[in-house]
């Protein structure tokens, strides 16, 4: 995603194109998400650990945006008990696993030759809903599929929105999230 795209870029931008794609690649500073960023934990040390965010409690209601009870929803999907049916399913999980603070998730659910090594979290940043702009494919017996979304968030106090067109596609049977365009 290119900043021209969104207002108030985000610390975490779901974009991979400037995420390293191979192994041995330079890592590039950026955002928390992405490999060789700079720490925001206060800690002043990466451990480069993925970690759910202990500090965030485990909603009622499903983040994705369903209606659904969490337990009943995207719950299933991040403990590994169910797989996403659909590309919107998987994206409104991936996006629940950021309001959840689950970086593991967000891992297992990305596409192997896109993955990044390791993935935090801003704690600073609360998201704060989801929009389903579009989905072409991806659907119960598709291999591909795009949705574009809007992720709305708020950092030190301001809204923020992220816009993009996210490809997924079927990795061993299983949707998984492969790249980003903008919109």
């Amino acid at each position: 995603m290119c900043p021209r795209h969104h207002r108030n870029p985000p610390s975490n931008v779901f974009d991979l194109r400037l995420w390293p794609k191979r192994p041995g690649a330079p890592k590039r500073s950026g955002t928390p998400d992405r490999p060789g960023a700079p720490d925001r934990s206060g800690s002043g040390e990466d451990d480069g650990v993925a970690r759910r965010d202990s500090q965030r409690a485990e909603p009622t209601t499903c983040p994705c945006g369903q209606g659904l009870p969490y337990a009943d929803c995207c719950r299933r999907l991040h403990t590994g008990s169910a797989d996403a049916p659909t590309a919107e399913a998987l994206m409104r999980s991936r996006y629940a696993a950021f309001v959840v603070g689950d970086p593991e998730y967000l891992l297992r659910s990305w596409h192997t030759s896109t993955r990044p090594p390791r993935l935090r979290l801003d704690p600073g940043q609360r998201w704060t809903g989801l929009e389903i702009v579009d989905t072409d494919r991806g659907g119960l017996f598709d291999s591909t599929g795009t949705v574009e979304f809007r992720a709305h968030y708020r950092e030190a106090g301001r809204p923020g929105t992220v816009a993009e067109r996210s490809r997924f596609v079927r990795e061993d049977g299983r949707w998984v999230y492969l790249d980003a365009g903008s919109t």
